[in-house]
């Protein structure tokens, strides 16, 4: 395999948002704690490390040790969670829902960019640790979202009626589903491996979130990953004070609504928040349900329930039940933040513009508000697809372009007429800008006459530019139809390919080497995306 890199803002597939925040826009440098570099990373690391607890450090080891309890972690793990009870560790976090065989690839690229990060930083900061750590979304309730994966262009579809937290859903309903696409994966050495991980991890009993940590952690255990699942007590007790203070006075809401109103008075009227703030940020967890809680009057209440529960109550609610709260999308990474001693977090740009919201609240809540990291990306290309490219004479940025841009693009290129009738548009133009001096000379009544013939004919080239064009997409009927095929295949439904496959494809043609080729690969704060020939 070899890699090649483009420049995030130079593929077109990432907002103006996110363009401006890796360029280091200055009017959007009060909404973050600063462009995620070497020096902002370790100035980061000493603020954390002074402000998080040893309390919380050691609740979150025992934590970690209940959870891994009847894994075999390894030594890697074993000696990072050791790490974390050490005042000078620090950790650089991921999060993602809990997709069935990890949905699609770029959850597999967010967890290589984690871990690489660790290992780079600990390489130039040798006076401080650095551990990698995945956030399940276990409390999520979006169940359509993380019920089916794409490999290699079939739908495998967990067909079932399940609510409430999704980490809690037992996975034994999923046999039939994955015996479907065990026998997809065929007689394959790779397939073998993936089948005997399926095996352990969603068909030996328990629920989604015991699933995908066992699957995750037979990925990466030996590098080092830490996957935590913060739905439990024992944690959720150091969110009590955060957890009233959203109850009684709602500073979320009034926070992220002013943020809203600085982003568009600081950085562009046009601003649109990735997320809008309700009034309360939490739900309430029963069996099988996630209940959005409302403020009613002087208590609470949510959607169906026919009493209102007091303020009162409610508070000892907290108190007694913490693990039955949930923070909702906004509410979450502050959450993460309390309880992990974090410096960075890396996302997707969807994700990185709701964190960018999130600034003031954290400031006001006196919570050190993390450094903001652009997962990498990656686009594979088999060798069948790396012929087609260079027999096309494809640059790394054409590959990027919409198909039909693309598809016009190489159309002009190759076509033995000259497309382009921009050199009549000037002739045109030289002969209108004479037209009004006539008409000014003249009778000055002449002047709008003339500007709406001028329109007329500019109109009219770009008319038949366009027929020209469409004329010569149909004689050059074959190379269009092998660049709209090159395009699907590499962009599939027009998206990129890591929003869409899943991991497995890959992993069938290079096993554990998929991996470490990303590890080698991805640079985290090189903000470039890579392109692999395979």
């Amino acid at each position: 395999m070899k890699a090649h890199h483009i420049p995030f803002v130079e593929t077109g597939y990432f907002s103006s948002l996110i363009c401006d925040y890796l360029s280091d826009k200055k009017e959007l440098q009060s909404f973050h704690s600063g462009i995620p570099n070497d020096e902002n990373l370790y100035q980061q690391a000493l603020t954390k490390r002074k402000a998080f607890p040893a309390e919380m450090r050691a609740a979150l080891c025992e934590s970690l040790r209940q959870q891994y309890s009847e894994l075999e972690m390894g030594s890697k793990v074993a000696q990072n969670i050791q790490l974390l009870g050490k005042q000078n560790t620090l950790t650089v976090t991921t999060g993602h829902q809990l997709c069935l065989m990890t949905g699609p690839l770029y959850f597999i690229y967010k967890i290589v960019s984690t871990i690489k990060l660790c290992q780079q930083l600990k390489e130039k900061h040798s006076d401080l640790d650095f551990v990698p750590i995945y956030w399940m979304a276990t409390e999520d309730h979006d169940f359509d979202e993380i019920s089916a994966f794409i490999f290699r262009g079939k739908k495998f579809q967990w067909n079932a009626e399940l609510g409430g937290a999704v980490g809690k859903i037992e996975t034994e309903s999923l046999k039939p589903l994955l015996d479907l696409f065990k026998q997809e994966l065929g007689s394959h050495p790779h397939g073998s491996v993936l089948k005997n991980l399926i095996e352990k991890s969603y068909e030996t009993g328990g629920d989604l979130s015991r699933a995908t940590r066992i699957f995750v952690h037979s990925l990466f255990q030996s590098y080092g990953l830490l996957i935590i699942d913060a739905h439990e007590a024992a944690l959720k007790k150091h969110f009590i004070p955060y957890l009233k203070e959203e109850l009684v006075n709602q500073c979320c809401e009034q926070k992220v609504l002013s943020q809203i109103e600085n982003f568009k008075n600081e950085y562009s009227p046009h601003y649109k928040p990735q997320v809008n703030p309700r009034n309360l940020h939490l739900f309430f967890l029963e069996e099988g349900k996630r209940h959005r809680l409302i403020k009613s009057g002087n208590g609470f209440t949510w959607e169906g329930r026919a009493q209102s529960i007091s303020s009162e109550d409610m508070m000892k609610w907290v108190e007694q039940f913490p693990e039955k709260f949930s923070p909702n999308v906004l509410l979450r990474p502050l959450y993460q933040e309390v309880i992990l001693p974090n410096i960075a977090y890396i996302g997707g740009g969807g994700e990185l513009a709701y964190w960018l919201e999130l600034k003031s609240f954290f400031d006001a809540q006196k919570i050190p508000f993390p450094l903001l990291i652009l997962r990498n990306a990656a686009l594979f290309i088999d060798e069948k697809n790396v012929r087609k490219v260079s027999k096309l004479k494809l640059e790394l940025k054409d590959l990027f372009l919409k198909k039909n841009t693309l598809i016009n693009k190489k159309v002009r290129q190759i076509s033995n007429i000259d497309l382009d009738l921009s050199p009549f548009k000037e002739q045109l133009k030289v002969q209108f800008d004479r037209l009004e001096l006539l008409a000014k000379e003249t009778d000055a009544s002449f002047d709008g006459a003339v500007k709406a013939q001028k329109v007329k004919q500019f109109k009219g080239i770009d008319r038949l530019e366009q027929r020209l064009l469409k004329a010569q997409k149909t004689k050059l009927k074959d190379q269009v139809e092998r660049l709209s095929l090159l395009h699907e295949q590499l962009f599939p439904g027009g998206k990129l390919q890591e929003r869409v496959e899943n991991f497995s494809d890959l992993y069938l043609q290079y096993g554990d080497k998929f991996v470490e080729f990303l590890m080698e690969t991805f640079q985290p704060l090189s903000a470039e995306f890579s392109v692999v020939e395979g």
